[in-house]
């Protein structure tokens, strides 16, 4: 595979093909919740540094990369920060392990540590889970972006979401594994109808809820200057991508900006726990990215594997809930893609037509059931 990855992996301590890299993460519990159920990994995986960085980090790039992960913890309460938790330390620890201990080798081989690391941690967390009764529909959401050379591998199950910012704009390089997301596939509903509904928070997939999960895994090359962002619901439910372009854009120090985009979904509320991560990438060792370059969502297929690994096709959901509230959703069973679809349109009308039926009941006015269902 003639990948620029590997090509620029083969001298990462030459000058002249230096990749410099300023991080920064921040978390926040948000205006409503006790907990924070989210949590998020920076590394360097050259020096194995994953301390917090308390302001942006610069560090050179090395020819084992570096790694960023941010996961929102499922299953309430305690249950959550477990669930994200022991993604984040799973995927530090399997990364390690496969990748860095075992010597580096090509990009290919980079993309494949990755996927390992989240499978890993969907077996760690279920395990878990198995083990301890109480906390019965344990899971997280994971976004995991891996640098090597000029090209990012990005590793995804759930709604959190990775974000490229390039002249200013910023476009989603993950699909959301969401209930909404997949009825926009199906054109059935606008992305702005699918924003605005209640239910965007359902998710199909998440780490821990059943013993396999398919990874969507796939790769962006990036250029100098770009700005990559990673995030929780908690943001990108709240802070549309065209203010991340503006912010990230306006505001030079990573740092800040992180928190002006935290303020900003605190500001309309804070119903959930906000995490950002936030990565610019300069040096001589990437190309200038033009304004018509691809950025977005481009699956990437591993050496001898038969199938993309995007999940969006034929895939068997594994489990999640509506961020910020207690029921637990968990779908089981194996059918082709539209069947699926059909199903999720059939229980989006039920689900509505029980609301305005229970608001008849209680004497309360309908009318806004009746904009929902027609809405779906």
């Amino acid at each position: 595979m003639n990948d620029p990855a590997d090509r620029a992996a083969k001298h990462p301590d030459s000058p002249e093909r230096e990749v410099i890299v300023h991080v920064f993460g921040h978390t926040d519990v948000g205006r409503t919740r006790e907990h924070n159920e989210d949590s998020f990994v920076v590394l360097d995986l050259g020096t194995d540094d994953s301390s917090p960085p308390e302001a942006t980090r610069t560090h050179t790039l090395s020819a084992h990369g570096a790694l960023f992960m941010v996961a929102d913890g499922l299953g309430g309460a305690a249950a959550g920060e477990i669930a994200s938790e022991l993604a984040v330390n799973t995927v530090h620890e399997e990364v390690r392990e496969r990748w860095v201990k075992a010597g580096g080798g090509s990009a290919a081989d980079f993309a494949a540590a990755l996927k390992a690391a989240a499978e890993a941690a969907n077996g760690r967390i279920f395990s878990y889970a198995v083990e301890h009764p109480e906390s019965r529909g344990l899971g997280t959401t994971a976004t995991l972006a891996g640098l090597l050379g000029d090209t990012l591998y990005l590793a995804q199950v759930g709604d959190s979401r990775a974000y490229l910012v390039r002249h200013g704009v910023a476009r989603q390089l993950t699909r959301d594994q969401s209930l909404m997301q997949r009825l926009v596939d199906a054109g059935e509903l606008t992305q702005d109808e699918a924003d605005r509904s209640e239910r965007r928070n359902i998710i199909l997939q998440a780490l821990g809820p059943e013993p396999s999960v398919k990874i969507d895994l796939t790769h962006q090359r990036v250029g100098r200057g770009d700005i990559l962002v990673l995030c929780t619901d908690g943001l990108s439910g709240l802070v549309r991508a065209e203010e991340i372009g503006d912010v990230m854009t306006q505001i030079r120090d990573l740092a800040a900006a992180c928190r002006e985009l935290v303020d900003r979904a605190n500001e309309q509320g804070g119903p959930d726990n906000i995490t950002v991560v936030a990565a610019r990438f300069e040096g001589e060792g990437l190309g200038v990215a033009e304004p018509d370059q691809h950025v977005g969502h481009a699956v990437y297929r591993l050496p001898g594997s038969e199938t993309p690994t995007d999940p969006h096709g034929e895939f068997v959901p594994g489990g999640g809930e509506v961020a910020g509230a207690g029921p637990e959703r968990r779908d089981r069973g194996g059918v082709g893609s539209r069947l699926w679809t059909i199903l999720l349109i059939v229980l989006v009308l039920i689900a509505a037509l029980l609301l305005a039926a229970r608001e008849l009941h209680d004497g309360a006015p309908v009318q806004g059931a009746e904009s929902e269902t027609q809405q779906q």
